[in-house]
């Protein structure tokens, strides 16, 4: 992977992404698009085309290990780095998750200072 500019931050919390967000443009000086659900996700991922797709892993209707499974199958952004941010962090499901491919599970909540750096270091 080169340069981390573009990341894709898939969350239904609108206060959790709002403050990821603001980390990530302010703090970390990415640009940052964020989706409120996998759907929304899986229709602008082409388009945006991310360096990094970040997701929460517990979300109504489409949760984050099954948009990871979407979108590993669109070509396009098949092969971009994907990490979990999750509230629940032990072990097995850390396995779990980067089982399905994802390269870092980060834990919620989150330091909005690091996040940025976080992300880089995956």
């Amino acid at each position: 992977m080169g340069e981390l500019k573009r990341v894709l931050y898939v969350e239904d919390e609108p206060d959790s992404h709002e403050i990821a967000q603001l980390a990530l443009e302010l703090i970390g000086g990415l640009i940052v698009k964020t989706c409120s659900s996998g759907p929304e996700a899986l229709a602008s991922v082409v388009e945006f085309a991310p360096d990094l797709i970040l997701l929460d892993v517990m979300m109504p209707g489409m949760d984050g290990p099954t948009t990871l499974q979407a979108l590993r199958l669109i070509p396009a952004v098949a092969q971009v780095p994907a990490a979990f941010i999750a509230a629940r962090v032990d072990p097995s499901e850390i396995a779990q998750l980067t089982s399905l491919g994802a390269v870092a599970v980060l834990a919620k909540p989150f330091d909005p200072m690091r996040l940025a750096a976080q992300l880089r270091s995956v």
